[in-house]
């Protein structure tokens, strides 16, 4: 199965791409990179960011637009590691949106806005799309970065 999975975060200088393989042997996962990049925002991009954070006094109406246009981009980006990296097709895609709020109080995430609408992305790949993983993270307890306790475990171990 060939996968993409884009993130740009809280930083809004850039979407990166990296794309792998992923095949399971026996009870394991193994993963075979395929290639990554960084995709950079224009100026124009950075700004309308810009304009949606707190404590912008931003509309809703600019989050919608703004939403729309990181997942044209998404989806462009996409394509084009699909097309240096996997032949043209991934089998999926994995964005985590652009971060716009993280809401925490006393410590604990309570809640995260993610822009860059994953419908643009399926309909320009023609792939399964997996979004939104920060809230789903948060949903669970978590602090909104799935990957920071996954990359834990394996540095830390379990105990």
């Amino acid at each position: 199965m060939k996968v993409i999975g884009l993130t740009s975060g809280t930083s809004f200088d850039a979407t990166e791409a990296a794309a792998a393989e992923l095949r399971l042997e026996d009870e394991t996962v193994v993963l075979r990179p395929l290639g990554a990049r960084a995709f950079d925002y224009d100026a124009g991009l950075r700004e309308a960011i810009v304009s949606v954070l707190p404590p912008a006094a931003a509309g809703v109406g600019d989050v919608a637009r703004l939403d729309a246009r990181l997942g044209q981009i998404f989806a462009e980006v996409a394509a084009g590691a699909a097309d240096e990296f996997c032949g043209g097709r991934a089998d999926l895609v994995v964005s985590h949106g652009q971060t716009v709020f993280h809401w925490v109080e006393k410590y604990r995430a309570l809640g995260t806005l993610q822009l860059g609408q994953p419908a643009w992305i399926s309909a320009r790949m023609g792939s399964p799309v997996v979004s939104d993983l920060r809230s789903r993270d948060i949903a669970a307890g978590g602090q909104g970065a799935p990957l920071a306790s996954l990359f834990d475990v394996l540095l830390l171990g379990e105990g």
